[in-house]
């Protein structure tokens, strides 16, 4: 169930002596005092709403309160289902990472880039070879040429204890 952010005072918790008020259909009725806007609103079987409280007089709307929730509720669904979430997809290698496999693992960090992710490409050194990152940096190199058609370097290769690594998002 989705709720509106703030709740607006309706009826009698409205506090103010006079309001403005607007009628149903949108015409300005003028500022008039509390009970009259109440009555007006009980004649038409509807809410008196307080819909600007930090002006003054306050302006209140005669409205359909539970009609008026439920349309700002499917309001921000529809805008939830429009959000894109952003995912970051990691891809693993050596340093000494066959052709094969960099073919295989470019491939696909140019899909998951179409596809409109970021990627993180990760080298991860094990045992003596944390004492050679050049390699590291010289695949990652490859890697950012093989995608450069597609992506552009969001961050520089940057090691992290035994891991360096590279981000990679699409090009505008």
């Amino acid at each position: 169930m989705f709720y509106i952010k703030q709740e607006l005072p309706i009826n009698n918790e409205i506090k103010a002596k006079e309001v403005q008020l607007i009628s149903d259909d949108g015409e300005k009725l003028g500022v008039i005092s509390l009970k009259e806007a109440l009555d007006k609103a009980d004649e038409k079987n509807l809410d008196l709403v307080l819909v600007a409280p930090n002006v003054n007089p306050p302006v209140c709307k005669i409205m359909n309160y539970g009609k008026y929730k439920f349309e700002q509720a499917k309001k921000e669904k529809e805008a939830k289902k429009k959000q894109k979430v952003l995912e970051i997809k990691e891809i693993r290698i050596t340093p000494n990472i066959e052709e094969h496999d960099f073919g295989f693992k470019s491939k696909n960090a140019r899909k998951f880039l179409e596809d409109g992710n970021k990627v993180k490409i990760t080298v991860r050194f094990r045992g003596r070879e944390v004492n050679n990152i050049k390699m590291g940096e010289d695949v990652l190199d490859k890697f950012t040429e093989a995608l450069e058609d597609i992506a552009v370097v969001e961050k520089k290769p940057k090691l992290e204890g035994r891991n360096m690594f590279i981000m990679l998002s699409k090009k505008a």
